[in-house]
């Protein structure tokens, strides 16, 4: 519901090629072939496949398109990448992309022979690049990526070199939970209070573990 009001900003060829998009996704979907012979599919069914691939095509053509511009805008300040992303939001990229992704992974799940033959797939995997250098631009990208390394165990300074002293985003371990990660074969070890996981040297080490 809150999606259909929030279609009432939207033009009507946004809306329309929206309400297309769930049309063909509906017409895939495994319900209108109950009782079919795994891996053969009616005319019917592979023209519908044939026709999101083509759709698909057009779409990807269009992102890949706007996205590098996009780029190129927002990387200019985080008040650039604020504006553009609004737009972006409004655009294509926003508003069909997302569910037509969610759509074609629910589809692959439900019947992944269909979703090959269409070949639509393939297609999205060209926009990942694209996604990726736009996406590294959104302010507090590098602290995202830090707690990525510093969970659980592993200190995000660690790796940046800077001090962690003011760092409220610390993980805190208490001495149960590293005492359980190393009965569960991880190999955690203490050093003036900071928490480092070392059993990728463990493996590497010559000293042998006991003296780690």
């Amino acid at each position: 519901m809150d999606q259909e009001l929030y279609s009432k900003e939207r033009s009507a060829s946004l809306d329309l090629l929206l309400r297309f998009q769930r049309l063909l996704v509906s017409k895939l979907y495994p319900a209108d072939c109950v009782g079919q012979v795994p891996n053969t599919y009616s005319p019917d069914l592979l023209g519908v496949g044939s026709l999101l691939k083509k759709y698909t095509a057009l779409l990807c053509t269009h992102i890949g398109d706007i996205l590098p511009v996009a780029t190129s805008i927002a990387c200019t300040s985080h008040r650039h990448f604020a504006e553009v992303s609004y737009v972006v939001d409004g655009d294509l990229t926003g508003i069909l992309l997302p569910e037509l992704v969610v759509s074609i992974v629910l589809l692959l799940s439900k019947n992944a022979g269909l979703m090959q033959e269409a070949g639509a797939i393939p297609l999205l995997a060209g926009l990942l690049e694209h996604l990726d250098r736009f996406n590294h631009l959104a302010p507090g990208k590098e602290r995202d990526d830090n707690e990525d390394l510093a969970w659980p165990g592993i200190m995000g300074s660690f790796f940046t070199g800077q001090s962690c002293r003011n760092n409220e985003e610390v993980t805190l371990i208490r001495k149960a939970d590293l005492e359980n990660h190393n009965k569960d074969g991880g190999f955690w070890t203490v050093i003036d209070g900071k928490v480092y996981d070392i059993k990728d040297f463990q493996t590497q080490s010559l000293t042998g573990s006991s003296i780690l």
